[in-house]
């Protein structure tokens, strides 16, 4: 499938004041944290909807490699349910090899639980990954007690830990920069909330910190005491000693992620669309896109069970002329880059430097696509502006990213010819993509 090509059906039979919902997969940055959090507790917990993406599979396989006894079981979705036994903080097998893949999380993760143990581990990953940084963390960690060991270039996978060791002699207060990726921050929140003492991490480096505040509220629930401390622009966190995480049965929420790329389709159709599982009373940080599509025209409702509807101006008319900070919901710079052009004036999409270190480097993607389709884009260090027009035909280069692949999808649903290379890179969060796509634009087809 590497060399396939998908062509995105552009629809010419919408139902005026149609509406449909889609089913999306659980989340994937709640997953990967409660599959940590679940393998850090003292018990078994068992994970309600969990996501079955490649992501989501590499973590599974990684957990059951270092000893912890794993077992998944299908249900009524497109997740699994996943039920794990932890051994309060402490890792079965202290010396193993385990492999990432490109699932970002997990490395990153599984790194900070690794160097706050006893064992003696390698993490190896694919090219995408040995791209990706990690040269921060693994600084924070050396400072921690942890040895590392990158076995072929500085900074990157892959790489050799022997742990910390003595859990009572790691510092109370070690430093972490995330100028480059609010998961090195997570990772090592999660982790010291093992080590049954208290800690303190400062914070450097600027960041949309929205994923650290669902890893917080997530800790919270499996049963850490965290505080954040805030003093003249100075971030620190707190986390108390005590009890090792509670095992939870824990719902995973429908992925927020996703679910925008369906909500964009109701805004560039001129449709009501809504997401099953999607409600007003979300954890994930994205759920301030929906502001995005608001500021364009869109109306964001609530039905009776409280499920968010966002219904697009009939004629499909979006408004830009504005300038927005996506740093805190940066997956979502593609779904607004891709749809951008059908806006009556300029969007510039600010605060997402960081995005060039991602599985591609998402701002050269945004342009080049762009610029194929016949798009006029302005490129800076951390932004990037497009300008209205009609945009042509042509083949998208998901360069191995899913969100590529996903967004520009969008755009074909208003230009013709629009075709989308190796489609099944979308199997990293959301194999089933273009198949949901499908179904939903099949139920707002005229009878």
């Amino acid at each position: 499938m590497k060399n396939a090509i998908y062509e995105v059906k552009c629809p010419h039979n919408i139902q005026r004041n149609g509406s449909a919902t889609a089913i999306v997969p659980g989340s994937k940055s709640i997953t990967n944290r409660a599959l940590l959090l679940a393998a850090m507790a003292n018990g078994t917990s068992k994970l309600e909807n969990a996501l079955t993406s490649d992501d989501a599979m590499y973590f599974l396989e990684c957990l059951k490699t270092l000893g912890f006894p794993v077992i998944t079981a299908a249900n009524d979705g497109l997740g699994v349910d996943v039920t794990i036994t932890g051994y309060g903080g402490e890792i079965p097998n202290k010396n193993a090899e385990i492999y990432v893949g490109s699932a970002g999380t997990a490395a990153r993760f599984l790194t900070a639980m690794l160097a706050f143990s006893d064992g003696d581990y390698r993490i190896d990953a694919s090219e995408q990954m040995k791209k990706r940084p990690m040269q921060p963390l693994i600084d924070t960690l050396r400072s921690a007690g942890a040895e590392v060991q990158c076995l072929e270039v500085e900074g990157h996978f892959p790489i050799r830990i022997i742990g910390a060791g003595d859990k009572a002699a790691i510092p109370d207060r070690i430093t972490v920069d995330i100028a480059k990726s609010s998961q090195f921050l997570s990772a090592l929140l999660i982790a010291a909330g093992t080590l049954g003492k208290s800690m303190e991490i400062d914070v450097t480096g600027s960041h949309g910190l929205s994923y650290v505040d669902l890893t917080v509220e997530m800790m919270r629930r499996f049963g850490a005491s965290v505080e954040k401390q805030v003093n003249d622009g100075q971030i620190r966190y707190r986390i108390s000693g005590g009890s090792p995480y509670q095992p939870l049965v824990y719902p995973i929420e429908s992925d927020l992620s996703a679910a925008a790329y369906f909500y964009v389709l109701a805004a560039v159709l001129g449709v009501d669309v809504a997401v099953s599982g999607v409600t007003d009373h979300m954890l994930q940080g994205d759920a301030a896109f929906l502001q995005v599509l608001a500021r364009m025209g869109c109306h964001v409702v609530f039905d009776a069970a409280g499920t968010v509807h966002v219904v697009g101006a009939e004629s499909g008319a979006l408004t830009g002329g504005f300038s927005v900070d996506l740093s805190a919901f940066s997956d979502q710079a593609l779904t607004l880059a891709a749809i951008a052009p059908f806006a009556d004036a300029p969007i510039t999409i600010t605060g997402i430097g960081h995005i060039r270190l991602q599985e591609c480097d998402r701002i050269q993607a945004i342009v080049q696509n762009l610029r194929t389709l016949g798009i006029r884009t302005e490129e800076k260090a951390d932004a990037v502006t497009i300008y209205p027009g009609t945009p042509k035909g042509g083949v998208i280069e998901t360069y191995e990213d899913h969100r590529v692949a996903m967004a520009f999808a969008l755009t074909g649903l208003r230009t013709p010819g629009v075709r989308i290379s190796n489609p099944s890179c979308c199997k990293k969060t959301f194999a089933e993509y273009f198949d949901v796509l499908e179904q939903v634009l099949k139920a707002l087809e005229t009878p």
